[in-house]
């Protein structure tokens, strides 16, 4: 004999189960769409007289909290088309990831340290050995790194161990965006795309970025009062090839990357010493061939360059792209001028601090305002007398 409440129990579970695969199947359909519909763009940029070099920041190694060690580091680097990577490793210094750096795999690999100081964490890079002993006060630290011809960048300024902002202490650099601080704030959207990690994980890690608004607007003010550059940061403890596409540095150099290792050391710290560098979301649309500059009468400003400001100064932007993108000039942080062609060019009418941000505007993942390219400055100064 049929026992009426196990039957309507079955016919319960039954349409639970039914519910559950029709929920599933449109997952799987939503998530299928996605990963058919994402491109990555690339270019082919003409060649110039400058030698464009593409590495990573921010990356922790088994010396501190990184699931790998320094070569096989270097080899995802590699893999990833890199031709420099910087560990960042905790300490103050981390003495053996100092030592760790060289050649390896065909990839430069140099180090910095990741500071804990008593405002949150701060990045020493670029330092020249002997290496100082570094101070727990930041302000103090920031002294160090900048007597030991090092860049002091503040890490992750809004999130994780956030920054506690105090006086000026002349900081050389603040990270813009933080892939790892990203990835743990768009938790829910990490999940959703969770399994296309195995198959596209550049898609995932695009649906994580959102616009750093904060980062942009701390940037500027701290612009107005001393050169202070921007970083993208993958902030990198595993997942390192799929990081290592993600964001990147562009460093700017007269001369080819050299084989020597001290040599090319000295090539890659300089850059970033000037701010001979951008920013870029390379997962998204390759973005090699970026220039921003100034020019008076035949003289070339590069980016990052600090000098007296001139009427007859032009900011000359170019993006070389065949996709289709935005470009923003700003001045002090605002928006003055835009282009959705391949050069923009525009008189520097003031003192004060220029940038540029270009904006992706084909299909894509990353979001429309979410700055593909960042640049860094040019400072022009008023007239002292």
């Amino acid at each position: 004999m049929n026992d009426p409440s196990r039957t309507r129990f079955h016919k319960k579970g039954l349409r639970l189960g039914l519910i559950l695969a029709a929920l599933l199947s449109l997952y799987l359909i939503w998530l299928t769409v996605h990963l058919i519909r994402f491109r990555a763009y690339t270019s082919t940029p003409d060649p110039d007289s400058i030698h464009e070099v593409t590495g990573a920041y921010h990356i922790h190694s088994a010396h501190s909290d990184g699931r790998k060690d320094v070569a096989a580091i270097a080899r995802e680097g590699a893999r990833a088309g890199l031709e420099f990577v910087i560990l960042t490793d905790h300490g103050h210094p981390n003495l053996e990831s100092l030592a760790s750096q060289g050649w390896k795999q065909g990839t430069l690999v140099l180090a910095g340290s990741e500071l804990s100081v008593n405002r949150g964490h701060l990045v020493a890079l670029g330092l020249e050995d002997p290496y100082p002993q570094f101070s727990q006060n930041a302000e103090i630290s920031a002294a160090q790194i900048r007597a030991a011809r090092g860049l002091s960048v503040i890490a992750h300024p809004y999130s994780k161990v956030a920054w506690s902002w105090g006086p000026e202490a002349g900081y050389s650099g603040l990270e813009i965006i933080n892939a790892d601080s990203m990835l743990r704030k768009d938790f829910l959207i990490t999940l959703a795309f969770l399994p296309a990690l195995l198959i596209n994980p550049r898609l995932t890690l695009l649906k994580t970025l959102d616009r750093p608004e904060k980062n942009l607007a701390k940037w500027d003010k701290m612009n107005r009062n001393g050169r202070v550059f921007g970083f993208y940061s993958t902030d990198a403890h595993l997942l390192y090839r799929s990081l290592f596409t993600l964001l990147n540095l562009h460093c700017l150099l007269n001369d080819s990357l050299a084989p020597d290792f001290t040599a090319a050391r000295e090539q890659i710290q300089e850059a970033l010493r000037q701010g001979r560098f951008f920013n870029a979301v390379d997962a998204a649309a390759h973005s090699r061939g970026f220039r921003f500059t100034g020019r008076r009468h035949g003289e070339i400003i590069p980016m990052g360059s600090a000098v007296p400001w001139k009427s007859e100064i032009e900011l000359i932007v170019r993006t070389p792209y065949a996709f289709a993108h935005e470009t923003r000039l700003l001045y002090n942080g605002q928006p003055i001028a835009d282009s959705r062609g391949g050069e923009l060019i525009v008189p520097a009418e003031a003192a004060g601090v220029y940038r540029v941000e270009v904006y992706l505007r084909e299909r894509t993942p990353l979001k429309r305002d979410i700055p593909w390219i960042i640049s860094n400055p040019i400072f022009l100064l008023e007239k002292t007398s």
